[in-house]
Order: structure tokens, then sequence, then C-alpha cells
């Protein structure tokens, strides 16, 4: 509940520079990830704090981005580097480009969850 609250609140604006140094994307990236204009993240940068829904999206960008390291065990550059590949088992987009809606991570998810387990995608 506590993780709800936060997000309810709005995530402190050094989470987005965390998560964004640890994917290594640029700004505009992270942007188009968690559909908000630049600009609108320099606000953010301002005021100290996103916004619940933008938070939401950082939060799940995140999660996914989690689910990767744990698919390559802990290698931040093969995770960085399968996030931004198009992908075979996605119809050949890339799983950043998929994460940009809750549908399109769940797509994510379950793929990483076939190879997981040795299923072909």
């Amino acid at each position: 509940m506590a993780l709800v609250q936060l997000v309810s609140r709005g995530l402190p604006f050094e989470a987005l520079r965390r998560f964004q140094r640890n994917v290594d994307l640029t700004l505009g990236e992270l942007a188009r990830l968690i559909h908000v204009q630049v600009r609108t993240l320099m606000r953010r940068k301002a005021e100290g704090r996103l916004q619940a829904d933008e938070s939401d999206r950082l939060l799940r960008a995140s999660r996914l981005f989690a689910r990767a390291i744990a698919l390559f065990e802990g290698d931040l550059d093969a995770a960085r580097g399968w996030l931004s590949a198009r992908q075979p088992g996605l119809g050949r987009e890339t799983p950043l480009e998929l994460a940009r809606t809750e549908v399109g991570v769940r797509q994510v998810e379950a793929l990483i969850g076939r190879l997981e387990h040795g299923i072909p995608s």
C-alpha cells in the first residue's frame, strides 16, 4: 500500500533520473516511453515531483526493466540491448516501443516468461 500512496502523490523527480541512468535512455526516449513531453519533464524537474499518472508509467517501465535484468541474470548491458532491439516474438517491435502501453508491457512480459522457460518465440 505504501507504493500505491507514493505513486498517487507522485514519485520524486530523482526516481526518473535514476531510471534514466540505469536504462541509459536519452531524455527524449524516456519522455516517449512514459508519454510526457520533454518540456513537461523540465517542469517536473523544477517541481521536484512527477504527477501520479507519470509515476505509474515510470513504475511500469521500471518493472519491465527489472524483468529484463532478471532474464539476463543481472547483465545490465544485455538487458539494455535486448530492450532496444527488434524482437521476432514481438512482431519485430522493440520491447521499449511496446512498453509505452500497459497492453504492450504485458506482451513483453509474456515473451520474457516464454524465454525464461525455454519456449521458442
